[in-house]
């Protein structure tokens, strides 16, 4: 088994604009979802929601607020399953949430050097 970076990428504004009931049905989902791959014995870490503030590093001297207002979608947070190819890994996400307010998954092998 190797281990792959699930990226949830998504609007911020559509996630911040949610009523309280919304929040609450896409939290179980969410919980449902990763409950799903625990299950399977799949999950590495479970990963964490990240915060819209973000520093951005261009080399040692230019630091600057991110992400910029012309970029859409943000990097929401991640997740770490196990996976036997990159097409399991896939698989595993398609049920992601996150495609329910428009956002998108990436899937990345870690290389584990």
């Amino acid at each position: 088994m190797k281990d792959f970076l699930l990226i949830y990428r998504a609007d911020y504004g559509v996630v911040a604009n949610a009523s309280p009931e919304e929040m609450q049905v896409r939290t179980q989902g969410w919980m449902d979802w990763i409950a799903g791959i625990a299950a399977q014995n799949k999950l590495t870490d479970r990963g964490n929601r990240l915060m819209p503030q973000a520093t951005v590093l261009k080399n040692e001297d230019i630091v600057t607020d991110g992400p910029f207002a012309e970029i859409k979608e943000s990097i929401m947070g991640y997740s770490i399953i196990k996976a036997t190819s990159m097409e399991e890994a896939a698989a595993l996400s398609k049920g992601c949430p996150i495609f329910k307010v428009g956002g998108t998954v990436e899937v990345r092998e870690i290389n584990a050097l």
